[in-house]
């Protein structure tokens, strides 16, 4: 992959508003990173994250400020931050809670 290619693909922070166009409306994988600027486990797994969104392009990588979407942690029923979903076609499909290594990530998005 071409550093361009690299640099194109990063991790995308979005919104609550835009949680639905952005990943329940996208025709594929979407891994979304639960995550807050204050935790420290959140700060431990973000170069996991955006090692994985590098690795598989065809993934949609995105995160969420878990203190600016209270109503989508809820939704999710998501007590504990970081925490990744993986969402196919607008449904949960795997959900993993806690910092995790780049081999237990690639497992859970199904590499």
């Amino acid at each position: 992959m071409t550093t361009a290619a690299v640099k194109e693909h990063i991790v995308k922070e979005i919104t609550a508003e835009s949680f639905e166009q952005e990943v329940n409306q996208h025709g594929g994988k979407v891994l979304v990173d639960f995550y807050a600027p204050w935790c420290q486990p959140c700060k431990m797994i973000a170069p996991v994250v955006e090692q994985i969104a590098e690795e598989q392009p065809q993934l949609k990588v995105v995160k969420v400020d878990a203190d600016n979407a209270q109503e989508l942690m809820a939704k999710f029923g998501i007590r504990g931050i970081p925490t990744l979903l993986l969402v196919e076609n607008g449904e949960v499909v795997n959900t993993q809670v806690g910092a995790a290594s780049v081999s237990q990530v690639r497992t859970f998005v199904g590499e």
